[in-house]
């Protein structure tokens, strides 16, 4: 049996595209209170700016940041529902105890048509 639970098995294959993007959330999600700007996070997360700049529009798009005004751009975690900020809290535990074996479903995620087949039996809430 794999020491990572099903579900967030599921939601890593099916949501979080690259260690990055789950570092990313992670670190903002442990600062909560900070603002990040891409230049910022960039130096944390050992990325170019560019590349940080479209991780955050990601993470924008997918709900779990807020762009905020003030000294300038900046980006904090606030994820759109309770559910989400539970599951990424769950994913948080996960990721510090089984890193591995959760990169590795990163990187060997299935593709095209098989990714497209299992999302079709996703259960979406409401539906």
């Amino acid at each position: 049996m794999s020491p990572v639970p099903d579900d967030i098995r599921r939601f890593v294959i099916q949501r979080v595209p690259s260690v990055p993007y789950i570092e990313a959330v992670l670190l903002m999600r442990d600062n909560r209170h900070c603002a990040w700007s891409a230049a910022v996070l960039a130096r944390r997360l050992y990325l170019g700016l560019e590349e940080t700049t479209q991780l955050l529009e990601r993470l924008r798009a997918d709900q779990l940041v807020v762009e905020e005004g003030g000294n300038g751009p900046g980006f904090r975690y606030a994820p759109a529902s309770p559910e989400v900020e539970g599951i990424w809290d769950r994913l948080a535990v996960v990721y510090a105890q089984h890193l591995i074996e959760v990169s590795t479903l990163i990187h060997t995620r299935p593709a095209g048509k098989a990714q497209m087949l299992a999302d079709a039996f996703v259960w979406r809430k409401g539906k």
